[in-house]
């Protein structure tokens, strides 16, 4: 998924001290109980202007994000743990991963290895693009818009990365089968991890293939893609916390539409004739808009935000296959 960069400040110097210049052992020795370290964690992120786009979005929740999980400790956390006393070593973890989160600019589910997507924790590391997808609003009502009475037998999850799309789908639709489709062998990975994970391998696997190359002959009730669609100015612009993320999950041309335009003119072999194509590509919705006029591209409305999601029928795709040639 491209970041949002409107309320990005440039790295600077803190506008402060900071207390990042004593050692990893003083900061410890002063950081007795949860609180201290949420209080410490959230002045040290305002000072030094971070970056928030991967699952929170001020300093307070990246606080409370990488302490508690630091500490192995649920969201849901009862408030009276606040004032408990930490031991030296985790102390001194926590204070390792603010370091690194400030001085690397580090995303945070990176340093943590693990990312929450659609209610479900994924393992993430920077061989695959950060879970951020609103797709998640989708899988959670089942995509119902399209199969309001059936679900749908078939899933592909094109361009998967770390496979969160399409093993979310497969823990919210449990009779679908549903194959993960890469190019990257890194990537896939990490997507086998999280299928061991969620114990779906039954009916998720795992396919190294550019595009449809690797999957010939195979068709689908539903393909949804969360594909490399970054641009060429939006990439030289993004903020160095995303340039952990693999360029390879990320950039996509000139106006980001390298790997879409493909997807298009090759998604309907691959579709039964009552299936969808849902894809995200963000702020290049405009770039496809100016590029195909004549389509009726269905942008999708989400209510916990994003945008840049369109759907596609089999029908849709069949009407305006010369547009797409």
């Amino acid at each position: 998924m491209e970041p949002h960069t409107g309320c990005f400040v440039p790295a600077s110097r803190p506008t402060d001290v900071s207390t990042l210049t004593l050692d990893d052992a003083s900061l410890a020795e002063g950081l007795v109980s949860l609180r201290d370290c949420l209080r410490w964690a959230t002045s040290e992120f305002n000072a030094h202007r971070l970056h928030f786009g991967h699952g929170t979005a001020s300093s307070w929740d990246e606080a409370v994000g990488l302490v508690l999980g630091a500490l192995h400790l649920p969201w849901d956390t009862d408030p009276a743990v606040l004032d408990a006393r930490l031991l030296p070593i985790e102390r001194r973890r926590v204070v390792s991963l603010v370091r690194q989160r400030i001085e690397q600019r580090t995303p945070l589910p990176y340093l943590l290895g693990e990312a929450f997507f659609a209610g479900h924790p994924f393992e993430v590391d920077e061989r695959v693009l950060i879970p951020r997808s609103p797709i998640a609003e989708l899988i959670e009502d089942g995509f119902a818009a399209w199969f309001p009475q059936w679900s749908p037998a078939r899933v592909l999850d094109l361009c998967a990365g770390s496979g969160c799309i399409g093993i979310a789908t497969a823990l919210y639709l449990p009779t679908a089968e549903v194959d993960l489709v890469d190019i990257s062998p890194e990537a896939l990975a990490v997507a086998k991890a999280n299928i061991v994970r969620h114990d779906v391998g039954k009916r998720v696997r795992a396919v190294t293939s550019d595009l449809f190359a690797g999957i010939a002959g195979q068709r689908y009730d539903l393909i949804v893609s969360n594909p490399p669609y970054v641009d060429a100015r939006d990439l030289a612009g993004m903020p160095a916390e995303f340039r952990h993320e693999p360029n390879l999950a990320l950039a996509a041309g000139d106006d980001g539409l390298d790997i879409v335009r493909r997807m298009l003119r090759e998604a309907r072999e691959h579709l039964t004739d009552d299936g969808v194509l849902i894809v995200e590509v963000g702020n290049s919705a405009r770039h496809l808009d100016a590029a195909f006029p004549e389509v009726p591209f269905l942008w999708l409305e989400f209510e916990r935000g994003g945008e840049g999601v369109f759907a596609l029928t089999a029908a849709e795709l069949d009407q305006y296959a010369t547009s797409f040639a």
